[in-house]
């Protein structure tokens, strides 16, 4: 199971719901504790920002960024939970989930991309980190359009929900 939080959700949650790996992906909002319980190895902190952003010195998402996150995904076996969060859980950690989601269904980008939006209808996530996944997985666009099909989801402010998105579609 993955669960995509905000960083505030994770803290409150990943322990409880049996996480047994951590993905953050924070630039600019700090780097998050690893929750007591969780073996600091388990826990990986990607350094990026929600790029595009009107700050000075924002860290785009790049290929080394995603590779690290897929080959992280590809050690945690699906023994236990995955907590991917980034500060509010919308945009970063959607697309993070989404790509690993595809990493462990290939050929079925649409479906986990749908999957996303009924989980999460406030997703947004990253294109940028969609084209990069996209890429590496050698889906010739197919993430990038189930990504275009499914909308800009509906996010309307305030907190976001904690999100469980299966490892398994239907």
């Amino acid at each position: 199971m993955i669960y995509i939080s905000s960083w505030r959700a994770m803290e409150e949650h990943a322990v409880a719901m049996g996480a047994t790996h951590i993905l953050s992906l924070l630039g600019i909002e700090g780097v998050p504790d690893t929750p007591e319980g969780i073996d600091p190895a388990q826990h990986l902190h990607i350094e990026v920002d929600d790029v595009p952003a009107s700050y000075a010195g924002d860290i785009a998402p790049t290929m080394e960024h995603v590779r690290d996150f897929l080959a992280f995904a590809g050690t945690w076996g699906r023994r236990g939970a995955m907590f991917v969060h980034c500060y509010a859980g919308i945009s970063r950690s959607t697309a993070a989930a989404l790509a690993i989601l595809c990493q462990f269904n290939p050929g079925r980008e649409l479906e986990a991309a749908q999957a996303l939006r009924r989980a999460a209808p406030h997703a947004r996530p990253n294109r940028r980190i969609i084209a990069i996944a996209d890429q590496i997985m050698g889906l010739d666009g197919r993430l990038e359009d189930a990504v275009e099909a499914i909308g800009p989801g509906n996010y309307e402010g305030g907190p976001t929900p904690l999100v469980e998105l299966s490892m398994t579609l239907k």
